[in-house]
């Protein structure tokens, strides 16, 4: 084991007085597992894609909570976890989301909320104001960000670094949804604050993005794009290390 750089161990005496703390329990790999293991999960990343024609199959609710799991477990502020995952399977709610999200839509695609170059970059993707997935999808789900809880006693607890976090659990909750078989789409509807007024949510909390969750539709094809090369991703700063 190399000499411990740090100046001493982590968590100090004084911090680890005042807060439980636990062994890591980590288990290292070979470099050839960890290679093995990258490619694995990058080249089943790779097949991930956002798809619009979702079947109306149903899907255990359980499948839904374990990607909220999963998605819980990320990074966030201070571990304020500022996030709430909204569930929704009942059609009259799908129904009213629906018709708000397409109203917001109709008005940026015809009346050109959204200027001309923002339509032209959304063109291969071939979508438009019309969200028949927000009904026909079995579940959809709405992350909302809470931008500062609430202390047993009404007041408020400041949270931290909301919009990072959330974006990570998002991800994560993405990637569980892909490695389990379903599929969704990131719908960010805009302004999105009808999700508030139609879920019910209490005002510390901001819808962040909405995802319809399911299946696939038989036969259904993606627009063929390509994802950027890792030149074009990573740049290395200074000397590689030895």
């Amino acid at each position: 084991m190399p000499e411990n750089p740090y100046r001493f161990p982590y968590p100090s005496p004084e911090l680890a007085s005042d807060h439980p703390y636990r062994d890591l329990n980590f288990e290292p790999k070979t470099p050839a597992e960890m290679r093995q293991a990258g490619i694995s999960f990058r080249d089943d990343l790779l097949t991930r894609r956002s798809v619009r024609m979702i079947a109306p199959d149903p899907v255990p609710l359980e499948l839904i909570d374990l990607a909220i799991e999963a998605g819980s477990s990320a990074p966030s502020g201070a571990h304020r976890q500022p996030w709430r995952f909204v569930v929704t399977g009942d059609p009259e709610v799908k129904r009213k989301i629906r018709e708000a999200a397409e109203e917001e839509e109709r008005t940026n695609y015809l009346e050109n909320r959204m200027n001309a170059e923002w339509q032209e970059a959304l063109a291969p993707l071939g979508t438009d104001y019309h969200k028949e997935f927000l009904e026909v999808a079995p579940w959809i789900v709405v992350l909302f960000e809470e931008r500062f809880g609430i202390n047993p006693d009404g007041s408020r607890r400041k949270n931290y670094y909301v919009k990072e976090s959330c974006g990570i659990a998002a991800g994560m909750f993405i990637t569980a949804l892909h490695r389990m078989g379903l599929t969704t789409l990131t719908h960010t509807p805009s302004p999105m604050a009808f999700l508030t007024k139609v879920l019910g949510r209490p005002d510390n909390e901001r819808p962040f993005v909405l995802f319809p969750i399911g299946y696939p539709m038989p036969g259904v094809q993606v627009p063929d794009l390509a994802r950027k090369p890792l030149d074009e991703v990573r740049v290395i700063v200074g000397d590689l290390p030895e």
